[in-house]
């Protein structure tokens, strides 16, 4: 049996490897908006 390598389809773009970039931008972002929201329902519950 012969061994035929497979032909590459060019750079294949991961996912994670995308968003890792943005991370710095991101985490801080998403905290913020969370503890706003969780600030705003303990106020609206009092």
């Amino acid at each position: 049996m012969s061994n035929h390598p497979t032909p590459a389809h060019g750079e294949s773009t991961d996912v994670v490897e995308s968003i890792v970039p943005l991370m710095p931008i991101v985490l801080p972002v998403g905290g913020a908006i969370l503890i706003f929201l969780l600030a705003f329902i303990a106020v609206f519950m009092s």
